[in-house]
């Protein structure tokens, strides 16, 4: 299960990455948090609730294959999180 362990450390590792990317926008540009990126933030969070989650299923059929899935679904989640920070500034 040693894929299990590194994919959630992936997923946490990622989506950690983006909020801390955040929280530097809100120092380096308006020194507080603003509404978008609060919301940016708040999206990253049900993310990583909703992505680990779906590791923690246990009624999955071909393993293999859900846990490619979640990946995918973790690059993509990662691509929209940083197009909304990136249209921040």
């Amino acid at each position: 299960m040693a894929n299990v362990k590194n994919l959630k450390k992936d997923i946490n590792n990622v989506l950690g990455d983006i909020i801390e990317a955040v929280y530097l926008w809100e120092m380096t540009t308006t020194g507080k948090p603003t509404e978008a990126s609060n919301a940016v933030i708040d999206e990253a969070i049900n993310t990583f609730d909703s992505l680990i989650a779906k590791v923690n299923q246990k009624d999955v059929e071909n393993k293999k294959a859900h846990f490619k899935q979640v990946h995918k679904d973790l690059e993509e989640a990662a691509h929209q999180l940083v197009a909304k920070l990136n249209q921040l500034g």
